[in-house]
């Protein structure tokens, strides 16, 4: 068996994180930030349970980092996230200055980080941050697979439960 890399067991921590959202029948995102070779901050996606657009996992992770080191610069930060970042998102890791992105799935129809915009890299911002893409890319895109898998299953089992109400069977 070989030894996981750096940005392996530090994505494997994302996803711990992203099965604490899970747990909660929240979108499975999970980020863990981290500050010489420490994690300092971990989050996970809880717009459903705080009832709040801005509890994504790397906003939350943002937060608790910038109260650990007692700055809103997180210079010299790496931030593990398993799924590529919205905009709002993006533009928190640059203006946070966190030096670095490790991403595990990309995002598509959503994806700031090089799917649909690239904020984290775009030149005219007075800050880039390195990027590195698709760390244990399968075991996060699974994870969102089968989230939205089983999603799917319960909304067609209600509408199968909610269409059998009220009928009387002799």
């Amino acid at each position: 068996m070989r030894k996981l890399t750096e940005d392996e067991k530090y994505m494997r921590a994302a996803l711990r994180e992203a099965k604490k959202a899970w747990k909660l029948e929240e979108v499975p995102i999970g980020c863990v930030i981290v500050h010489e070779g420490k994690i300092i901050a971990r989050g996970y996606n809880r717009r459903n349970t705080d009832k709040n657009t801005l509890s994504h996992a790397e906003l939350n992770a943002i937060k608790k980092a910038s109260k650990k080191l007692g700055d809103w610069r997180l210079e010299d930060c790496t931030i593990y996230i398993t799924l590529e970042p919205c905009q709002m998102c993006s533009g928190a890791i640059v203006q946070a200055r966190i030096t670095r992105a490790v991403i595990g799935s990309m995002n598509a129809k959503a994806g700031c980080a090089g799917s649909v915009l690239n904020i984290l890299e775009m030149s005219q911002f007075n800050h880039q941050v390195e990027v590195t893409r698709g760390v244990l890319e399968e075991e996060c895109s699974w994870m969102l697979s089968e989230f939205f898998r089983e999603l799917r299953a319960k909304k067609k089992e209600n509408r199968r439960t909610e269409d059998g109400k009220g009928i009387i069977s002799c």
